[in-house]
């Protein structure tokens, strides 16, 4: 069969390119057939392994629960499983003058959350763009954000309050910021990571900048990018936690506090459990967008 070549892409006969095209086990498009047993099979495996990764935590919980019951862990100090459990359902049933609602104080929390990572995130994701596309925006973007990178978050909460008052503006502001720097240094990472060669191919193919930076910068930045998303998700938790004891009225970190001066751990317990929870939820969010749109990856393990 005839081939050609221009500027180093070969360009298959239309016959051979068909024949090829049918042969082939696994084709994308609206013409794909069935997922292949191996897929199949890759799936179901990640499921069993996602039933195992269980069985360490439950491991924990039901020594705890055993060394509570033996009396060798005292429940003032850290009550049993149990003693956490009808707590957590005491604050979901009813509403304690004290702490509210667990419920309530979760929504609280995470529409701070929501708002501050969004906020981080978009700036962050903006910023990398700057600084990785150009030299001049890296110069000019890149020294701040690596100053700031060497600031203590926390040490930050004084300031804050000093220009912002106690309200919600420096909690935001602070879940924001923990968000954006791990979002940033992968996202920058990532894009300078891109091969050149694909860079060289996008010419050949007299893309525009716009059209280059859709088609090869962002994709091929993506799985640091992805990565970054979940560091920059934990950082971003752990700054609502201490944003939400700093002078807050609501929310689980709020529950904490109030908790703390009434001596009751359970109460603290079960607000950390939800932190957990909430904080697990996020990264399998992530993870499983991660799985679908880096699907054309394969890892050492499959």
């Amino acid at each position: 069969m005839p081939e050609t070549a221009d500027a180093g892409l070969i360009t298959i006969s239309e016959g051979r390119a068909e024949t090829a095209v049918l042969a082939s086990p696994a084709v994308d498009g609206p013409f794909a057939g069935p997922a292949p047993a191996p897929a199949r099979a890759g799936r179901r495996q990640r499921r069993q392994w996602g039933w195992y990764r269980l069985i360490s935590p439950v491991a924990v919980i039901a020594l705890w629960q055993l060394l509570s019951s033996a009396g060798l862990i005292p429940a003032d100090k850290l009550p049993p499983p149990t003693t956490v459990w009808h707590t957590a359902v005491s604050l979901v049933t009813t509403s304690s003058p004290a702490y509210g609602t667990l419920p309530g104080a979760m929504l609280v929390s995470l529409q701070r959350m929501a708002i501050g990572f969004a906020v981080g995130g978009t700036i962050a994701v903006l910023l990398a763009l700057v600084a990785g596309l150009s030299r001049l925006g890296e110069n000019a973007v890149d020294p701040l954000l690596q100053i700031v990178r060497m600031l203590p978050l926390f040490g930050l909460i004084p300031v804050f309050i000093v220009w912002f008052g106690i309200g919600e503006l420096p909690k935001i502001i602070l879940i924001a910021l923990g968000a954006a720097i791990p979002l940033y240094l992968n996202t920058f990472a990532g894009i300078r990571s891109v091969d050149a060669k694909l860079a060289e191919v996008g010419r050949v193919q007299r893309l525009t900048r716009a059209e280059t930076i859709r088609h090869i910068v962002l994709p091929g930045a993506l799985p640091q990018a992805l990565t970054g998303l979940r560091q920059s998700l934990g950082v971003a938790w752990l700054a609502l936690v201490v944003a939400e004891q700093v002078n807050a009225n609501a929310g689980l970190g709020f529950m904490i506090s109030q908790a703390t001066q009434f001596l009751r751990n359970d109460v603290i317990l079960v607000a950390l459990a939800v932190y957990a929870v909430l904080g697990l939820i996020t990264d399998a969010l992530v993870r499983l967008l991660e799985r679908r749109a880096l699907a054309w990856r394969r890892g050492i393990l499959g």
